[in-house]
Formats: C-alpha cells, structure tokens, sequence
C-alpha cells in the first residue's frame, strides 16, 4: 500500500520579502544618488563656463528642465545645488558617492547659510528631507536685522472670493490713492446722473402717467464705468496689450528707421519693432510730407485670436512661455512676408529679440517650423534621455534617512560667523 506524503513548500516570510526589496531599492537609490550628482557637477560647469547661453534657453533652470525632460522644480534643485557646488564640497561629495539624495542636498544649497556645509555633511545623511528644512530655519539670522519701523506704512491689498451668487472684492489703498479712486468714481456718478436727468427726467415726474424711468445710477454704476472707460482708453492704446507704445520712424525704400526725436534704429531694432505694429502712413512728394492716412493695426485682433489658438505659448523648443507672447512674422514684413497665419508665429520677448539679433533662426511655413541655435543646429523639444550604454555607478546602497524622530530640544543650529570687524 502506498502512502502519499503531502510536500511542504518552505514560503517567504513577508518581512523577508520586504528586507530584499529594500536591499533592492537601496542599491538602485545609490545609484540614482551618484548619477545626479554628476549630473550636478556637469550642470554646475556648463554654468561656470556660461556654455548654457548658446542653447537659446532664458536660464539655467530652464535648460536643464528642456534637455533633462524634469519639471521645474526638479531642475531649480539642480541648478541650485550646481551654483553652489564649490561652496559644498562635503555634501556635494555625498552626493556624487550616492550617500544622500539630490532633494536633501537641495534644501541645504537653496536655504542654509554660508559656511554651513561642514556642519550638514554631519546631519544630512540620517536627516530626512522635512528634518533638513527645520533644522535650517533654526539657524539665527547672518546679521542683526534692521529695526521695524514703529508705524510702517500698510501696503495695498486686493483680494476677491466667488460663490455661486456672484464674486465680492476687498480693496485697501493708502489715503491718496483711496482719494484718487473716490474722485474718479463721484466724478463718472456725476455725469451719469446728469444723463439720466437730462434723458428721464419727464419720466421720473411723480404726476407722469408713464413713469417708466430706469433707476438712479448708482455708486456701483459708476465704478463700472470707469472700468469700461480705462479699457476703452488702453484698447485704444495698445489694442494687444503687449507692449508699451515705441514711435519709430521708418523709409520703407530705404530700409532705415530712427527713433521718434532720436537715434537710428539698428537693423535687429528695426525689423523686431516692425513685427507686430501699427502703422501711420505719410505720404510725400519731393522729399516733402503732404499727408498722412489712418492708423492701420499689421495684425488684427481677429488674426491675434486665430494665433494664440493656435501655437498657444512660445514656439521656440524648451521655452513654453504663456504671457506677453509677440507675433513674429517667419519672412518679415519688409522682406516681403504676407501678415497671414501661415507666416507667423508667436515667440515671447526674449526669443523674439534673440532671433533678430541672430542669436536663434526661425523658418517657415508656421506649420513645418524649424529653429536652429546660432551653429545652425535644429532645436527640439525632446530630452536628452537615451537608453545607457555604460554600467551604472558602482557605490554602495544608500540605506537613506534613519527615520528616528529628531529632537530638536537637543540639536546645536548651525551659527554663522560675524561679520569682519572693520580695520
């Protein structure tokens, strides 16, 4: 008779399971470690060099989030620690030998004070993130602060709150401006109620048989209309509101331009002023103004509109620029490019004056764009990011923080030098 014995498979704790996991995340931490750090250090030489210049990027921060595909607030971690680098020997060497995270660093290179990095290296490698920020906002000011005033002037405030019935405002203003603003609205009340006395006032005759008047304008009325009238005067103004309002004179024969009552304009000058204008024709005969025409608007709202629904922020790669965007015209206007949706672009004011000093090249049609860097490069919005073909970082795991409760009541802060005393 034969017997079957029934075969026990020894299992895996669940605490076992998880010591191997973290062993696993340990050394991938390390590793990740390491790799920021020289991530860092190549960041903080293209920064000391000023090599980041000749990528088109506004700053830094931004050309490290562009090429490395982070958010910007990674890449503000990264710049930060980068500046400060050589300030940070202790931690940055942490760092690089995959012993503390990048965010740890972080918080000490964007708050601690000067002269502090000996004093973290000895906290940062068992001190969390959290732990790391207190133990900075512990340290005592560089230098004794200035006096507060006794009376200090209140600052204006503008605040409003919604809900379903309408939207309420809170406004505080010094006397003088609270003066301004209370003559400007009993100014326009006035005149509202001399309209309406002077259009209704049969109508509001008690004996009337009609009396059909619409009510007195109110105070509330009349703050509405100075709203409307301020905007009809900056529509008025600058229909786009991008700019403020530069006169230039330009020959458009002869391809110059100077200033209303200065200097000539150079050629960048001129064609970036001439990208998005409005424009005053005078005509002349022998030399000599016989008239002017009307003001004509080179791009109309209705062509702004189209645009901005279009391309939606900067269309230079990495920037993504969303306020105060310029429309750029691909073949420019005196070169004999159409003011039409295909030959423009929006660009924000600093790619817009890079590309016509010739720092950034931009070519069309708006549909198939292209922006090279001044070498004639392409530019794309693409990271850096490629599968690795060299072995990671060989360092040891980073077990991380410790994770004990810090007590503060017991921790040294951090305590800045003194000032040099004055010879």
């Amino acid at each position: 008779m034969s017997s079957s014995a029934t075969s026990f498979v020894p299992s895996v704790r669940p605490k076992d399971r998880l010591a191997v996991l973290f062993e696993e995340i340990a050394e991938l931490c390390g590793q990740r470690n390491a790799i920021d750090g020289r991530l860092v250090e190549i960041v903080a030489e293209i920064d000391r060099d000023g090599l980041w210049g000749m990528t088109g990027a506004r700053s830094v921060a931004a050309m490290v989030a562009w090429k490395t595909g982070s958010s910007p607030r990674n890449a503000e971690i990264v710049t930060a620690v980068a500046q400060r680098w050589e300030e940070l020997p202790r931690c940055t060497q942490l760092l690089r030998d995959g012993r503390v995270s990048l965010d740890q660093v972080g918080v000490i290179a964007e708050k601690a004070g000067p002269g502090s990095d000996a004093h973290y290296a000895q906290l940062v490698t068992s001190a969390t993130v959290n732990q790391l920020r207190t133990a900075i906002k512990l340290e005592p000011p560089p230098q004794p602060q200035p006096e507060p005033d006794p009376k200090p002037e209140p600052a204006p405030t503008y605040s409003k709150t919604c809900d379903d019935k309408g939207t309420t405002y809170r406004i505080f203003l010094p006397h003088l401006e609270a003066a301004k603003l209370d003559a400007a609205v009993q100014s326009h009340l006035d005149g509202m109620v001399a309209d309406w006395k002077r259009d209704h006032a049969d109508e509001a005759d008690p004996d009337s048989a009609s009396n059909q008047a619409p009510p007195m304008p109110t105070t509330v009325d009349a703050f509405m209309s100075l709203v409307e009238a301020g905007w009809d005067a900056e529509v008025a103004r600058r229909p786009h509101g991008q700019r403020t309002t530069v006169v230039a004179h330009v020959d458009v024969k002869e391809q110059v331009a100077s200033l209303h009552l200065g200097p000539l304009l150079s050629d960048a000058d001129r064609r970036f002023l001439l990208c998005d204008a409005t424009f005053e024709v005078w005509l002349e005969r022998h030399g000599q103004p016989i008239g002017s025409g009307r003001d004509t608007r080179q791009i109309s709202r209705r062509l702004r509109r189209a645009l901005e629904h279009r391309d939606r922020c900067c269309v230079v790669p990495g920037c993504g620029a969303t306020r105060g965007l310029h429309a750029h015209h691909i073949r420019h206007w005196e070169d004999g490019g159409a003011t039409e949706l295909d030959n423009l672009v929006l660009v924000c004011p600093y790619h817009h004056r890079m590309h016509h000093r010739g720092g950034i090249t931009i070519t069309g049609p708006a549909q198939h764009l292209v922006v090279t860097d001044g070498e004639g490069e392409q530019l794309s919005s693409a990271s850096l990011a490629r599968p690795p073909s060299t072995p990671p970082p060989d360092v040891p795991p980073c077990p991380g923080p410790t994770g004990e409760r810090a007590d503060w009541w017991w921790y040294e802060p951090f305590q800045p030098q003194p000032p040099p005393a004055a010879a």
